[in-house]
C-alpha cells in the first residue's frame, strides 16, 4: 500500500518534469523563429502551472500517456515557415530525449550507490527517488514517441504540416479526427490496464493486454527508442 502511494506520487512528479520542459521548448524555439505569441501569453516559462492540463496530467500519471496545454503558435510570424514549423514541432521531443538521457544516469547512480541500510525511512526514500527518476526516463521516452504520432494536436501533426503546407485529404482527416482517435486510444489503454490489474484470471489478463495499443507504443519507446540511452550509460559507466 505504501509502495503504491509512493509510486503514484513519483508518477505525478515525473509528469511535471516531462511536460514543463517540453512545452517551454516549443515556446522558446517559436520565439527564436520570430513568433512572440507564446511569450506574450506567458508560456515562455518553466512554471508547470502554465503548461499543465489537469485531465492530461492525471491521465499521464495513471497510464503513462497524456497531454499538456498546447503552446499557442502563429506560423505567419515565422521568418521561414517550414523551418519554423518543423523546429518548433520537434523541439519538445528533443528536450524530452535529453531529459531521459540525464534521468537514466541519475537512476543508475541511485540504484548502484544509494544503500538505505536498515532504516525504514531511507528504504522508502530510496524507492521514491529511484522510481521518480526511472519514471522521468520512461515518461520522457513515451512523450517522445507519443507526440510524434501524426495526429492533431500532437507534434507529429505539426511535422506533417511543415512538410505539406497545402491542406490535403490526409491532413484534413488527421486534423478533424486526431483528438477523437487519441481519446479512444487513451480510454482503451486505461480500460486494458484496469482489467489486467484487477482480473485474477491470468489467461484473460494476457489476452486483454494484447489489445493495449498504447502499451505497444510504450514498450517501443522504452525498449527501442530508449536502448541507445541505456546502452550508452551502460558502456560509459563500465569505463
Amino acid at each position: 500500500m505504501i509502495e503504491e502511494i509512493i509510486f503514484y506520487l513519483a508518477s505525478l512528479i515525473a509528469v511535471v518534469f516531462v511536460f514543463a520542459p517540453h512545452e517551454y521548448a516549443h515556446a522558446y524555439v517559436a520565439y527564436k523563429n520570430g513568433d512572440p505569441t507564446a511569450k506574450m501569453r506567458g508560456r515562455l516559462t518553466l512554471n508547470p502551472i502554465k503548461h499543465i492540463d489537469p485531465v492530461g496530467f492525471v491521465l499521464c500519471a495513471l497510464v503513462g500517456f497524456g497531454w499538456a496545454k498546447p503552446v499557442p503558435v502563429d506560423p505567419s510570424n515565422f521568418r521561414n515557415y517550414k523551418k519554423g514549423m518543423f523546429t518548433t514541432a520537434v523541439a519538445g521531443v528533443i528536450v524530452n530525449y535529453i531529459i531521459a538521457f540525464i534521468a537514466y544516469l541519475i537512476y543508475v547512480i541511485i540504484l548502484r550507490f544509494f544503500d538505505p541500510g536498515y532504516s525504514t525511512f531511507l528504504v522508502y526514500f530510496e524507492y521514491f527517488i529511484r522510481v521518480t527518476f526511472y519514471l522521468i526516463f520512461a515518461y520522457s521516452l513515451y512523450s517522445f514517441v507519443f507526440n510524434l504520432l501524426p495526429l492533431y494536436p500532437l507534434d507529429g501533426f505539426r511535422v506533417v504540416e511543415s512538410a505539406t503546407r497545402q491542406i490535403n485529404p490526409v491532413q484534413r482527416f488527421l486534423r478533424n479526427y486526431g483528438q477523437l482517435i487519441l481519446i479512444i486510444l487513451l480510454i482503451e489503454s486505461f480500460v486494458c490496464g484496469f482489467v489486467v490489474d484487477r482480473v485474477p484470471n491470468a489467461q484473460v489478463a494476457t489476452i486483454v493486454s494484447y489489445f493495449d495499443i498504447l502499451g505497444y507504443i510504450g514498450w517501443f519507446a522504452e525498449n527501442i527508442i530508449g536502448f541507445p540511452i541505456t546502452a550508452a550509460w551502460g558502456w560509459i559507466l563500465k569505463l
